[in-house]
């Protein structure tokens, strides 16, 4: 079965990115429709390094920071997919 999507006059491609920045590697963390959603989404994330900045620290992992930006859809790479909380898997920034 085929699904129509139509778009509205005045849609826009531009999305809230939250950027996870590691030294001087950064990566799209997460996307969002509002800027609302990205701000609060940057706050949780902040707010979970600050509790495990320590543990971080010690098992020499980057500490990350956060960051809100737009973005446009095309800007996202094509195998993006959503960053965890404190922004690492299997001991590599990713």
């Amino acid at each position: 079965m085929t699904s129509l999507v139509t778009l509205r006059a005045g849609d826009d491609d531009t999305l809230w990115a939250v950027i996870a920045t590691a030294g001087r590697k950064s990566r799209v963390a997460n996307v969002y429709r509002s800027r609302t959603d990205a701000m609060e989404d940057r706050a949780w994330r902040a707010q979970q390094v600050r509790a495990y900045e320590d543990w971080l620290r010690r098992s020499a992992q980057p500490v990350p920071h956060y960051s809100v930006a737009p973005i446009r859809r095309a800007d996202l790479p094509k195998k993006w997919s959503p960053l965890p909380a404190l922004g690492f898997l299997r001991g590599q920034f990713i």
